[in-house]
């Protein structure tokens, strides 16, 4: 993704002009300041306000960001040889970075896992066979797993040799983008934040969580921080609840069709063990993280708004107050409060150069 076409999404998603988004962010590179660009840059920018600049701020950064990942993230696939044109193509279009890290979490380098260990004892072959991405005319699982015992391996049975094929295919349902983004979106849809008390002894300020439940995409941002508060003061203990078999039957639509029946079983043990142990995790962590984002955005808005409230009180009491915001090319911002605060009037005098309108000025604001 080039400038431009950064440009002019940013443009459409906060419905400006690309040639504002792009002289904001000529400035913003050049270090100039949000408050400074606002006030002093109108002429560049289209008289964009702070809060308009500090949008393409960040989505700037954000894109930016993205697109280095995306560069770093392809060139690790590419040295392991592993990078196809088809997901080239997928990584170049992703538009979010855990879209962008869903896609990469299968060549991402990880620890030693169950699924690596199994792969070492050379049973990913018999994991493709039981998935169907490998032809075999055996339709007998402990029959078919029985080809690879190996005691040298520390395969001592058919039993031990289809754990390890399980295992190989929980940790790929569990990186496969696609079925990491349908639990994502069912969790914030159908999930539940539920609390309960930890042994505590006497009274609180936690009570009325100690036996809460409401839904994810519900539940209000100062719940969020109290229960937040309430976890890492070691009262509460926080927990995101789903219905498991709705998640699985999910999963299933994605990897069971081509499985062959005899092997079902298998896979669907499988696909458990990836859901409960390697997703559900990953998914909650991801939820709890959006929610507390969202919940400390609410809370800076509202601390915001009582802050601007508080500012604007009248500084002195029961006197209008004329003041001058000072400016020589741009003229001086002259503004009027009455006695309760409430604006009443403003205009722009010149009384320096290179306009030296002093007596203009002088006369605009006689009171």
């Amino acid at each position: 993704m080039n400038d431009a076409t950064m440009f002019q999404l940013i443009a459409n998603e906060l419905n400006l002009n690309p040639l504002q988004v792009k002289n904001t962010v000529a400035l913003l590179d050049d270090a100039k300041t949000v408050p400074f660009i606002a006030r002093y840059r109108k002429e560049h920018t289209g008289s964009l306000d702070e809060e308009q600049i500090r949008a393409v701020e960040e989505r700037i950064h954000y894109l930016r960001a993205l697109e280095a990942r995306k560069e770093t993230i392809i060139g690790s696939i590419e040295e392991q040889g592993k990078l196809t044109e088809a997901l080239k193509k997928r990584i170049e279009a992703a538009t979010k970075m855990q879209e962008l890290e869903d896609l990469y979490l299968p060549y991402k380098p990880k620890k030693r896992t169950r699924a690596t260990v199994a792969r070492e004892k050379g049973l990913e072959p018999l994991a493709e066979m039981l998935l169907g991405r490998r032809e075999t005319d055996i339709r007998d699982a402990e029959a078919l797993a029985a080809a690879f015992v190996n005691t040298k391996k520390e395969v001592e049975d058919s039993s031990q040799a289809l754990q390890g094929a399980r295992d190989i295919i929980a940790e790929w349902v569990s990186e496969d983008a696609d079925i990491r983004k349908d639990i994502r979106e069912e969790t914030f849809a159908r999930g539940l934040l539920t609390a309960d008390a930890k042994k505590v002894e006497g009274r609180t300020p936690f009570e009325m969580y100690y036996e809460f439940s409401e839904p994810v995409s519900k539940i209000v941002p100062h719940r969020i921080l109290a229960i937040n508060r309430g976890e890492s003061e070691g009262v509460l203990r926080v927990s995101v609840s789903v219905d498991e078999g709705i998640m699985e039957q999910l999963i299933a639509r994605r990897v069971m069709t081509g499985v062959p029946g005899a092997f079902r079983e298998q896979v669907t043990q499988a696909l458990a063990d990836a859901y409960k142990r390697l997703i559900a995790p990953s998914i909650e962590r991801e939820v709890r993280n959006a929610l507390t984002e969202k919940a400390d955005a609410h809370a800076i808005e509202i601390f915001a708004k009582n802050l601007k409230n508080l500012l604007l009180q009248p500084p002195v009491r029961g006197k209008k107050i004329l003041g001058i915001d000072p400016g020589f090319r741009t003229g001086c911002k002259v503004a009027v409060i009455d006695e309760t605060g409430k604006y009443l009037e403003g205009l722009t005098i010149y009384p320096h150069p290179p306009q030296n309108q002093f007596l203009k000025a002088k006369a605009m604001c006689a009171v």
